[in-house]
């Protein structure tokens, strides 16, 4: 029976990815750098990892393992840290996969790809040309342009997925801090930025990857995905639990912290910006329909 290869399997989105696999009645097989009871424990994603003895049966990879992206990174060349994790070592396990004679290659990569911000009623779009801001962009869009060649040369077929923030049970950096501050419930200062992003669930990012496993049409694309619509920051806010302010109120926030964002380009970027993800190339090709924004609060139990 063909088995399907998921790396990072330990990791946020893997975590969750790999029960939903198993529900479908896809034989999974799970690796990671991390110990962990029922995954394969591998030493390194690095070029010196011999693949061939895990790529036995092996039909389909999901690749989650990256170097992922880093507020305060101590590397003193992250582009060349990023190359090494994202880049080198996705291609060689790539080219392990190919030997091995491995049907599909699915690529987890991110909509920074295409960029950090989009203009007001313009998203971004699958054939949209790369625009990659920072290391952690650049490695990932090598990466594709990389493994759409492979594909090219060996016939293995290459499935590269755009995901903007991923959020649900688990969650880690900003998203994190800003929920945990929703316990406090404090007021929203958000309120006058009627902004645009895109964001998908982890739920929603598992299905499109079942989906892109499984029909054929997904073979060779570039699939950008997120849920069904984006939303302000403002509502975001309000669904952790932050208030909605009074307009005195709203007004004297948005003077006070405004200013003091607007200085600081990443996180205005990430707060005050649109990111909007066209997904109606992946909805009709792969026949998927993902739910809009998802409260944490009222699913604890995911």
């Amino acid at each position: 029976m063909t088995q399907t290869l998921v790396t990072g399997a330990a990791g946020f989105v893997g975590s969750y990815l790999l029960p939903e696999l198993q529900k479908q009645g896809i034989q999974v097989k799970g690796v990671s750098r991390t110990a962990k009871i029922g995954l394969l424990q591998v030493p390194t994603y690095g070029l010196e990892m011999d693949w061939a003895p895990l790529l036995n049966d092996v039909d389909t990879i999901i690749h989650l393992a990256a170097r992922v992206h880093l507020t305060k990174d101590p590397a003193k060349d992250p582009l060349s840290e990023f190359r090494k994790a994202n880049v080198e070592a996705t291609l060689h396990l790539a080219r392990a996969a190919a030997k091995a004679g491995v049907r599909r290659f699915i690529f987890v990569s991110t909509i920074k790809v295409n960029g950090e911000t989009t203009r007001a009623g313009r998203a971004f779009a699958a054939n949209d040309p790369p625009a990659p801001q920072g290391p952690y962009a650049i490695s990932k869009a090598e990466a594709e342009g990389a493994l759409f060649h492979l594909g090219k040369q060996s016939g293995m077929e290459i499935v590269v997925i755009r995901p903007p923030l991923v959020y649900g049970p688990g969650a880690k950096g900003n998203m994190a801090t800003l929920e945990k501050w929703g316990k406090f419930h404090p007021p929203s200062p958000f309120g006058a930025i009627e902004n645009r992003r895109s964001l998908i669930h982890l739920s929603n990012l598992a299905s499109a990857i079942l989906a892109a496993h499984r029909r054929k049409e997904a073979a060779n694309q570039i699939l950008l995905v997120a849920d069904s619509r984006p939303i302000s920051t403002h509502e975001l806010l309000l669904n952790f639990g932050w208030t909605q302010p009074s307009k005195m109120m709203n007004f004297a926030l948005s003077n006070t912290i405004l200013p003091l964002l607007a200085v600081r380009k990443a996180i205005k970027n990430r707060l005050l910006d649109n990111l909007e993800v066209d997904i109606e190339k992946t909805r009709s090709l792969l026949q998927w329909n993902p739910s809009p924004f998802v409260n944490q609060r009222s699913r604890k139990s995911d």
